[in-house]
């Protein structure tokens, strides 16, 4: 690792919350899927299937580029692929130009729950605003930080600290 400079403690501890806040910010993304999910009595999927069912969208894809969409853990998506398929959630088909490869899509029923979450989104953002009275720069602020934060990242695991 190379050495920048001493790097000052309050700057620091920022970056350290933000480590936790980020991690504590996902876990409670899941928490609100589960309880909607218990809302709309789908006992049948979880927290995590819903938000790949949902990153899913209208698109059809294989199981690899799920993974490089949605940054999953390769074992996990199949799992969750293969248990969406089961329940009904999603088709999957062999593709016709690489035998090796499965495209999967959502079926009317994986649809109609990514439906159910986006209007569930849709609430988020109008009481984000009107409730909490959080602006809509503030947010597109917060997603600026995040977005250069996962470059940074992403440069550490490309080119080492």
């Amino acid at each position: 690792m190379n050495q920048i400079g001493p790097v000052a403690t309050a700057e620091k501890a920022t970056y350290l919350e933000v480590l936790l806040l980020i991690e504590r910010l996902h876990r409670r993304l899941l928490d609100v899927l589960k309880a909607e999910l218990d809302r709309l009595g789908r006992s049948d999927v979880n927290n995590v299937q819903t938000l790949i069912l949902y990153n899913i969208g209208e698109d059809e894809l294989t199981v690899g580029e799920l993974s490089n969409r949605g940054y999953y853990l390769g074992s996990n998506v199949s799992y969750n692929v293969k248990k969406l398929v089961e329940f009904g959630y999603l088709h999957q088909e062999r593709s016709t130009h690489d035998r090796w490869a499965v495209r999967i899509r959502l079926s009317e029923k994986g649809l109609d729950l990514r439906r159910q979450i986006s209007g569930l989104f849709d609430w988020h953002v109008q009481a984000l605003f009107t409730v909490s009275g959080m602006a809509a720069d503030e947010l597109q602020k917060v997603n600026g930080a995040l977005r250069a934060l996962e470059g940074f990242w992403s440069a550490q695991v490309r080119f080492g600290g």
